[in-house]
């Protein structure tokens, strides 16, 4: 059933003031997870975090939207948790996005995330690897140092989701390197979910963990996710090629320039189509401005972004259906239901 924009405006609401709650609840814990770290480490991963300018001076601070930690906590809450007791853990959940974002801005080559000179532009690459290692390993820390019994399950599900992580994303840099009709859409699927849906879906997994649930619940719960980080991608992918730059803080076309096989690129080079070839010849050369705006049309006319569009909405009632399996209660998965469509309503 499409929702009115009257209903829109009121998830929208409600999420972005979730979302002001959990800021208000992990940031205090992140910070000073943070600002353990030794010596130069700390400066780098301040300056990451908006805390501080490169010359280490205070900054006004931006530590993005806070969506995985507040998943944490609304899982928790939907399943009669506690969420103040998950705030560990959603921190901890935080810091290992934030390794996968440093490390991804060295892959990509970013110049640029939340308007801001990137970690590896201004400290170079070492120092930004480094720095996301560390942020994995507090991540760690954090869950090993806390006394809840689930602390463990909980690490272990983390760990595995970066492993999970780590091959989305080296199966992302491996289709770079193979031609433009090399890669298929199941396995570009295949890549999006581990590389997003992954840790959409542990945040959720472990905020279940720290209510008490069960497995059953706790496996629908990381379905959930996934479901909803796989569409969360599928719109990101269609923010990279069509996204406002003073939204994105990013060129528009960016993915484009990059010669990035996002899911729209796949979907629209696999189609068959007169605009598939044309896409795949302009995937060939270098890709200028007007080039960009070029293979933007292409994929438009060969239907990648009905596609992605068309698949967002599908993996949303994918993960609807799952979380109705461990959370019987509509309204008690509320919270829940708010952030899955705010993360996926960003570029309508």
């Amino acid at each position: 059933m499409a929702m009115t924009r009257t209903q829109a405006t009121t998830e929208g609401q409600e999420a972005a003031a979730l979302l002001e709650r959990t800021r208000a609840a992990v940031l205090p814990r992140l910070r000073r997870t943070v600002e353990s770290l030794p010596g130069s480490i700390r400066s780098v991963a301040m300056y990451h975090f908006g805390w501080e300018h490169p010359d280490g001076t205070p900054a006004a601070g931006r530590v993005g939207k806070a969506i995985r930690p507040a998943l944490v906590l609304a899982a928790a809450g939907a399943l009669g948790g506690d969420p103040q007791r998950a705030v560990r853990a959603a921190a901890a959940v935080e810091l290992a996005h934030n390794f996968t974002l440093i490390h991804d801005d060295v892959l990509g080559e970013d110049p640029t995330r939340h308007h801001r000179p990137t970690v590896w532009t201004v400290f170079g690459t070492p120092d930004a690897i480094v720095v996301g290692d560390a942020m994995l390993a507090l991540a760690l820390r954090l869950l090993a140092e806390d006394p809840d019994p689930v602390a463990s399950a909980a690490s272990a599900r983390l760990a595995a989701c970066v492993i999970d992580l780590c091959a989305g994303r080296q199966a992302d840099c491996a289709f770079e390197e193979r031609g433009p009709l090399d890669v298929t859409l199941d396995e570009c699927l295949t890549m999006a979910e581990a590389k997003t849906g992954a840790l959409l879906g542990c945040a959720c997994a472990i905020g279940a963990l720290y209510a008490g649930a069960g497995e059953a619940q706790v496996e629908a719960m990381d379905s959930f996710g996934r479901e909803a980080g796989l569409a969360f991608q599928l719109i990101d992918d269609l923010i990279g090629i069509w996204g406002d730059p003073e939204l994105t803080g990013k060129p528009v076309g960016a993915d484009l320039a990059a010669h990035k096989k996002s899911l729209p690129v796949v979907a629209a080079l696999t189609s068959g189509t007169p605009a598939a070839a044309e896409l795949a010849e302009l995937y060939e050369g270098p890709m200028d401005g007007p080039a960009v705006r070029r293979a933007a049309e292409a994929v438009d006319r060969a239907g990648g972004r009905d596609w992605a569009q068309t698949q967002a909405a599908d993996r949303m009632s994918r993960a609807v259906h799952h979380l109705a399996r461990a959370v019987p209660d509509p309204a008690a998965g509320g919270d829940l239901l708010a952030l899955a469509e705010f993360v996926t309503r960003r570029a309508r």
